[in-house]
């Protein structure tokens, strides 16, 4: 019998939404009394200022895992709430856990690595051998770089308004924790943009708001290289761009005006179906303008 694909909720119109994850049973005198663990921002790699207010930098602070939120092809995210014991003082946060080199699924990692470099001839080897050792560094490469571009496109965001992205709070290894995009008191996590029913006018500035995010990423020079109404939320209103990981640099990548392309008619096409009309080829030929590419 022919096994089936691997279903994740990335090809799925829903996010998964699983119930608490109950802790390990430790009898560790250094735990917390409430909550799973204390925070982990103690020793973290920092997201950048200025830091929102909401981000809870305390070392008292406590996280609760409060369940899967989604699966994907190279990680899974879960629900953590960081609070402060006895204040109310909570930040929401979206924990990303890439997977280790034994489970992750590499089918589609030579394209998007293309231009990215390591120092060293011998890690570069491990990595294009796809040896144990390898793919523990293309896992911690996938989550430093969406690490990275979170960072930069939350900075662009700030000042220009004209893209949006949860905010990195930290990272550690291969978990990177993210603002959670949602509903913070009850956990629902925002629709992806596949979910939504908008009207003429609502389709209309949503366009707007994708426009304009992929014309920052092309100004940037970088194209998203993954994206689609599936790993696009739509929270108060607005767009916000999710799973960076294989951010492409589309002048180091000999393929980088093919993500861009790609990246504007999956989206293009979901918009097109629900009956906007949208001038696809003139989008491609802007970006690879302000991309530097033309």
């Amino acid at each position: 019998m022919r096994r089936g694909r691997p279903k994740f909720d990335d090809d799925e119109p829903t996010f998964v939404k699983r119930g608490r994850l109950e802790p390990a049973l430790q009898e560790d005198p250094d735990l917390p009394e409430e909550g799973d663990r204390w925070s982990t921002w103690d020793g973290a790699l920092h997201g950048p200022d200025p830091r929102p207010d909401w981000v809870r930098t305390e070392y008292g602070a406590v996280d609760t895992e409060l369940g899967m939120l989604k699966t994907g092809k190279e990680a899974d995210v879960f629900l953590v709430r960081r609070a402060i014991p006895g204040t109310g003082q909570i930040s929401m946060l979206a924990a990303k856990r890439y997977r280790d080199g034994d489970h992750r699924m590499f089918h589609r990692d030579a394209g998007y690595l293309e231009g990215r470099r390591v120092r060293r001839s011998r890690e570069m080897r491990a990595m294009t051998n796809r040896t144990a050792f390898g793919k523990e560094m293309i896992s911690g490469q996938w989550a430093a770089a969406e690490f990275g571009a979170l960072s930069r496109l939350w900075q662009v965001g700030q000042e220009s308004g004209l893209i949006c992205v949860p905010y990195p709070v930290q990272l550690i290894g291969t978990e990177l924790m993210l603002e959670f995009i949602g509903d913070w008191e009850t956990g629902e996590a925002a629709p992806r943009l596949a979910q939504v029913r908008a009207d003429a006018d609502g389709l209309a500035d949503l366009w707007r708001q994708m426009t304009d995010a992929l014309s920052v990423l092309a100004r940037a020079q970088v194209a998203h290289g993954d994206l689609s109404p599936y790993n696009t939320l739509v929270h108060d209103g607005r767009l916000v761009l999710i799973d960076l990981p294989q951010i492409v640099d589309v002048i180091a990548n000999p393929r980088g005006g093919e993500f861009i392309a790609r990246d504007v008619r999956n989206v293009a096409g979901w918009f097109r179906s629900r009956g906007l009309e949208v001038d696809e080829e003139a989008l491609v030929e802007r970006l690879h303008y302000e991309a530097g590419l033309r």
